[in-house]
């Protein structure tokens, strides 16, 4: 049994490579050639659960939290206070951003959050797609990639990243603060309930995800050159080999199912938690 098991394992990770979520606020993203399947990403999750037990289904998010931390507070923060510069620079102080406005927020707090985290980002991925033995923790991916690879490795793929950040968070605010104003003008309740919350950041993960994963394929694909097997290259030419070698859907689309189960949870429980919170706040401040 416990060899048959290690063999699924094996012939799955072949089919399959690296298709599990990342468990990013935001999204996940294969960086195999070979193509994608729903069915087999979870049937790897199966049997990645009865070969190594079950707590290795969260290998590597000690690294993700780490990033996500930072990257939800700086973003979030930004996000607020952007909203109340650009406010007053179009005379809405007080009142909900018209769109351009509204939109622009979002993007300008995510491109923030990305720029400072960045190097979190790629060492999760790192950890995400390598085998155990050779990166024993998150340190240990610093120290080596800088002794290796050079320092300016840790900043390797992020033009895509923040070029995907722009619409992704953008829209995601976007549609999340729309969402929340036409419920308040059309229901007459000041406030959306917490469930409410919940679909309006689904429908804002879902939204925004789905506009900006060509970009995040590019990204990992670039993050993980190189222990992957692909060439170092620019956007370019990384984006170009993916449509040549795996077509437009199949290459840059490759996973988007498995992001649409778990990016609106994982963006709608974010945006739950986060206004909550800042209700929670407010209330003991006053």
């Amino acid at each position: 049994m416990g060899n048959g098991v290690k063999e699924g394992v094996v012939r799955l990770r072949e089919d399959a490579d690296t298709v599990l979520p990342s468990s990013v606020p935001s999204k996940a993203t294969p960086v195999s050639s070979k193509r994608f399947s729903a069915k087999e990403a979870f049937r790897l999750l199966y049997f990645t659960y009865l070969n190594e037990g079950f707590f290795s289904l969260w290998r590597g998010n000690s690294a993700t939290m780490v990033r996500v931390v930072p990257y939800a507070a700086i973003q979030f923060s930004a996000h607020e206070e952007y909203k109340r510069v650009l406010g007053r620079y179009y005379g809405f102080r007080g009142e909900a951003l018209p769109p351009w406005p509204r939109l622009l927020a979002g993007a300008l707090a995510g491109t923030t959050a990305a720029s400072l985290t960045y190097p979190l980002d790629l060492v999760r991925a790192r950890m995400a797609v390598t085998p155990k033995e050779m990166y024993s923790n998150i340190f240990h991916v610093f120290i080596r990639i800088s002794r290796e690879e050079g320092l300016k490795t840790l900043y390797h793929g992020f033009t895509p990243t923040v070029l995907g950040v722009i619409p992704y968070a953008g829209l995601s605010f976007f549609t999340y603060e729309t969402l929340k104003s036409l419920h308040r003008e059309y229901s007459g309740h000041r406030q959306p309930h917490p469930f409410e919350r919940m679909i309006f950041g689904a429908c804002a993960g879902l939204i925004g995800q789905s506009a900006s994963y060509p970009l995040d394929v590019v990204r990992r694909r670039m993050q993980t050159a190189g222990i992957t097997g692909h060439p170092r290259t620019s956007i370019a030419v990384t984006l170009s080999t993916i449509v040549r070698e795996e077509g437009v859907v199949r290459g840059l689309y490759k996973g988007l199912s498995m992001n649409w189960l778990k990016g609106p949870i994982a963006v709608g429980i974010s945006f739950t938690t986060f206004d909550l919170m800042q209700i929670l706040l407010r209330r003991l401040q006053s």
